[in-house]
């Protein structure tokens, strides 16, 4: 299961980020081409972040669908695999969105003194 490596690396980041402060939130977007469980990622998050600054922090996916543009008639597309036929017979389709695995915000408690 890679998703917990990935679970892992994203804990280990937005603690870095978070110098301290109790996180409350944390956005990650997932593009739909990547292979990536978002079921599986909000499962190892939560264990990953037992004992740290995110513990109890609300992990929020945004799915970014897949998306292509054809290099022969340039039409953009919805992309369901890593691969693709544009509608006017073109296998030279660039991927455009689908692929991106970031995090995206991080929310944090504001400290008032």
């Amino acid at each position: 299961m890679h998703e917990l490596g990935i679970a892992q690396s994203l804990v280990e980041i937005a603690i870095e980020y978070a110098q301290g402060t109790k996180v409350r939130r944390v956005t990650l977007e997932i593009g739909q081409l990547t292979a990536i469980l978002p079921s599986a990622i909000e499962f190892c998050f939560d264990v990953c972040c037992q004992g740290t600054v995110l513990e109890g922090a609300i992990l929020e996916i945004i799915e970014k669908p897949g998306l292509g543009r054809c290099r022969q008639c340039g039409s953009e597309m919805a992309v369901e695999l890593p691969f693709s036929i544009c509608d006017c017979g073109s296998i030279n389709v660039d991927l455009i969105q689908g692929q991106e695995l970031q995090l995206k915000e991080l929310e944090t408690e504001e400290l008032c003194v």
